[in-house]
């Protein structure tokens, strides 16, 4: 029997179980270089959840609607990535707006959003997994928050561990990444939850 998972079942499986971060680690660049401060990891985290959401959205509509009805699939690649640079180049001209402070604190990886892998890959997923509107919709925002509670956790984690003394081959990016793969087993500890 072929179930169709409910969309709350899809969004809580996107953002836990199949964490694009942790499970399937997409977008770990800026997750380790962002995740020195909560603010500015939180300020990252809303940033991609949105951009995630929308571009998503958007790719769904155009594989759907425009690609696959000319048989133009091959484009997908290019075309998922001018409607992501198109979607964070107003999310960035936002953040500069309202909020100068985070935008200065994010620097280069507020436009580097575009080639946050974890991005394109939540657009490829959504056309693997053959994913209705509304799947896609609750895989995308499921993902970034994920995305955002994974960033914001090792933020809070890393803060903590500024109070911490480890051994000196285990300091900076070790102890780092050692966390990361701690948080990425806890992540998976929620996989039998809908069982």
């Amino acid at each position: 029997m072929n179930e169709t998972p409910s969309l709350l079942a899809i969004l809580v499986t996107a953002a836990l179980t199949n964490n694009i971060l942790l499970a399937k680690f997409l977008g770990m660049c800026s997750f380790l270089s962002c995740s020195r401060q909560i603010s500015t990891a939180l300020g990252l985290g809303v940033a991609v959840t949105f951009v995630l959401t929308g571009t998503i959205m958007v790719n769904h509509l155009v594989y759907h609607h425009l690609l696959v009805p000319l048989g133009l699939e091959h484009l997908m690649l290019i075309i998922f990535i001018a409607v992501i640079a198109g979607c964070v180049q107003f999310v960035e001209m936002f953040i500069e707006r309202f909020s100068p402070r985070l935008y200065y604190a994010l620097g280069i990886f507020l436009p580097l959003i575009t080639v946050n892998c974890a991005i394109l890959g939540a657009a490829l997923f959504m056309v693997i997994d053959e994913y209705s509107f509304w799947e896609t919709l609750a895989f995308g925002f499921g993902s970034g928050i994920g995305w955002m509670l994974a960033i914001v956790l090792l933020a809070g984690l890393r803060k903590r561990m500024g109070y911490s003394d480890p051994p000196a081959p285990f300091r900076g990016v070790a102890i780092t990444m050692i966390v990361t793969g701690i948080m990425a087993l806890a992540f998976m500890g929620f996989a039998g939850m809908g069982q």
